[in-house]
Order: C-alpha cells, then structure tokens, then sequence
C-alpha cells in the first residue's frame, strides 16, 4: 500500500474537534464550516425542543453560528470544547427568543384591554392607534422569515440596520430592501383591514 494512501482517508473528516475550536478562535473560516457541519444538528435539536420545528427554531440556530463568528474572540479553547461554548450561546438565544415573544404577547394583550377600554367609553369607535397595534400584530403573525425577525428587530427591539445586519449576518442593503417592501406590504394591507374595521 502506498504510504500516502492512509493519511489521505484520515484526511477526509478533517481535524478534530480540539483542533476545528483552535482555528475557529483563529479566525479560520473554513472552521466556521466544520462547526456548523458538525454541531448545527445539536444547536438545531435544542431549538426545536424549546420552540417546535419551524421559523424560531432555524433562526435561533442561524444566530447562534452569527453571533459565535462574531465573538469568537471571547471564546477560549483551553477552557472547554467548541460545542460546549455553542451550547452556552444557544441557550441565550432561546431565552432571549421567549423573552421577545412575551414582549410580543404583552403588546397584544395591552393593545386588546385599549381596545376594549375605548370601545367601551366611548361607544363603538375604536381607537385608531389601538386598532391599528392590534392589526400589525396580526400582520406580522403572516409574514415569512427572515422579513418577521427583521422588522421585530427593528420595531420590537429598536435595533438599527446596521444592527440588524450585524444580528442577522444578512448584508446590509438586504436587511434596508426587506424592511422598505415589508412596511410598504404592511401599510397596504392595514389601510385595507383598517378601513374594513373602522367602517
């Protein structure tokens, strides 16, 4: 057998998982790949046993290899395994995912009791602020990934563009583009529902 014929096959799994989280702490994008390719199924699995399979679980995931990438500086190999430490982050972002749909949950149910409150001080107008908080809520409960997370960022969480990009990992002039035609969709459809409730 031809001496170089046995390091090429141990080649093929690439380093192991020590090495991957010395040259993910490095900078080494092609450690970035690896992780995700080896760990991705486990921060996945946390996220959709918090969340079930679907929108919050992809995109915990998603943040979780962003937000790793982009402070992998505070990683330190010497003190545990690369997984162990996306573990940690995937644990944040699951809170920090309940956290935002209570705040989401608290604004609905807010924005119901104002609802009621108006109508019933007032007869049946409703107020146009309230009604239109609890149609956005509404709308927003249609749209599709990643135009949902990106306008609760902005709104729900007040963060800019550029944070947003930097949350995300999208470019920045992707994160404008979607929000510009996500309002634009938005406004359409609560002058329609709008009009529809108020009339």
């Amino acid at each position: 057998m031809p001496p170089d014929v046995a390091p090429l096959r141990d080649a093929d799994p690439g380093p192991d998982d020590a090495e991957v989280g010395r040259r993910f702490a490095a900078g080494d994008e092609q450690a970035l790949a690896w992780a995700y390719e080896r760990f991705a199924g486990q921060v996945h699995g946390m996220a959709v046993r918090a969340f079930g399979p679907g929108p919050d679980a992809e995109d915990v995931t998603q943040q979780v290899f962003v937000s790793a990438w982009t402070g992998r500086s505070g990683y330190r190999p010497e003190q545990g395994p690369l997984a162990a430490w996306l573990v940690g982050i995937c644990r944040h972002k699951i809170a920090d995912t309940w956290a935002r749909r209570d705040r989401q949950r608290r604004a609905a149910e807010a924005a119901v009791t104002e609802a009621r409150s108006a109508t019933e001080g007032t007869g049946p107008q409703v107020d146009t602020a309230v009604a239109d908080r609890v149609l956005l809520l509404g709308e927003l409960e249609q749209l599709g990934q990643p135009q949902r997370g990106i306008i609760e960022l902005a709104f729900f969480e007040d963060l800019t563009h550029t944070q947003i990009a930097d949350r995300t990992g999208l470019p920045l002039g992707t994160v404008k583009s979607h929000i510009r035609r996500t309002l634009e969709r938005l406004r359409s459809r609560l002058e329609v529902d709008g009009a529809a409730l108020h009339a």
